[in-house]
């Protein structure tokens, strides 16, 4: 009995699957994601769009699952420091600084989340979402190790990297290189992490 007999939706795998999504990411990088349909990711996959459409539900869970595919597992790096695990975490062999594919990739997601509420939707919960959970364990287990302060607000904390670093690529157009980490590191999180949060102060103190 056929697939289609008994009513399941035969699955797109292997070289196949990766063949989608190599075709998703070329045309994403062309033309960005608002113009990206799944007509033409199918024409240029040589494939059907009923295909497509068998193995994801529309375009912001094939986007997504192309990007995933693109930038591997999400894995929690084991250097024995924090520096050495967020280096590893944005500049090794998954950090994508020196990919010129992920970094155009990069620029249309930022600019589809504010412009596409589903498929914003849809990237927090299965890219960024995996992302968010490997940056707690880092600095979960840098504070088991002593180099986080025990009251630093991780919530606050853990996603300061990344924003320092995509503000200054994306609004301050700066090339951002294992250097750059490195120093934002070395001057902003690192300190952060040591010291703690101040205790706010009053108007009558003189350092005020």
């Amino acid at each position: 009995m056929t697939p289609t007999e008994t009513g399941a939706r035969p699955r797109v795998e292997g070289e196949r699957e990766l063949e989608i999504f190599e075709a998703t990411l070329a045309v994403l990088d062309e033309v960005g994601y608002d113009l990206l349909t799944m007509d033409a990711v199918a024409t240029r996959a040589k494939a059907s769009k009923a295909t497509l459409y068998r193995r994801w539900k529309g375009k912001p869970e094939l986007v997504v699952a192309a990007i995933m595919a693109h930038k591997g597992e999400a894995v929690v790096p084991d250097t024995g420091t924090l520096r050495g695990d967020l280096l590893e975490a944005y500049c090794g062999a998954s950090g994508g600084l020196d990919d010129p594919l992920a970094q155009s990739v990069l620029s249309a997601v930022v600019t589809a989340m504010g412009r596409d509420p589903e498929f914003a939707e849809v990237y927090r919960r299965d890219f960024i979402g995996p992302k968010v959970a490997v940056s707690r364990a880092i600095y979960d287990r840098a504070r088991e190790r002593g180099e986080v302060h025990p009251d630093v607000d991780l919530a606050i904390l853990a996603p300061s990297l990344a924003g320092i670093v995509l503000h200054r690529a994306f609004l301050l157009g700066d090339t951002v290189t294992p250097e750059l980490v490195g120093r934002i590191l070395d001057e902003v999180i690192l300190p952060a992490a040591r010291c703690g949060p101040r205790s706010p102060k009053s108007p009558s103190d003189p350092t005020v």
